[in-house]
């Protein structure tokens, strides 16, 4: 299946994007780890089923020095030992906060409570930052039919220097 449709050759979607971008900057240059914000965008798009967002997640966070064995085992870091606590308070967050509609109450008390013993507010924002974007981010993708495959590491932050 080819894409639907090219946002970045549409006047309002190149708009858009770009300010779309300009909010995604905000978080990367956050005090929010990188590792965690690359481990939290490939989980919410694993469980949004976005080929191309996992396809950039795994690169950029393989460029970055994740290793191998963590991103194989994102999608089942509850069963595995190669997670912090923290990252591991994160991801339950990125999947609370993706998984709306499985979970009507959001985000829990339990896993909210585990976020703030590891994250100052800071952080804290750029983590719901993130989860809010990368989930808008799975969304545009997925509509428009955008695959993963192709994409190299550095595209996105070159597109918008």
């Amino acid at each position: 299946m080819d894409a639907r449709f090219n946002l970045f050759e549409n006047g309002i979607g190149s708009r858009f994007a770009k300010r779309f971008a300009g909010a995604g900057l905000v978080v990367q240059q956050s005090p929010l780890p990188k590792s965690t914000q690359e481990l939290v965008s490939l989980r919410a798009s694993q469980i949004n089923g976005c080929g191309h967002c996992i396809d950039m997640h795994v690169k950029e966070a393989a460029a970055a020095g994740e290793t191998a064995v963590r991103l194989h085992l994102v999608a089942a870091w509850r069963e595995s030992t190669v997670f912090t606590e923290e990252e591991r308070a994160a991801l339950a967050f990125a999947e609370e906060g993706t998984r709306l509609a499985d979970a009507h109450q959001g985000v829990s008390d339990e896993t909210w409570d585990q976020v703030r013993k590891h994250y100052d507010d800071d952080r804290l924002a750029a983590l719901i930052s993130l989860v809010a974007l990368i989930n808008a981010a799975n969304r545009l993708a997925v509509i428009t039919h955008q695959k993963g495959g192709s994409y190299e590491a550095g595209t996105f932050a070159a597109a918008f220097d």
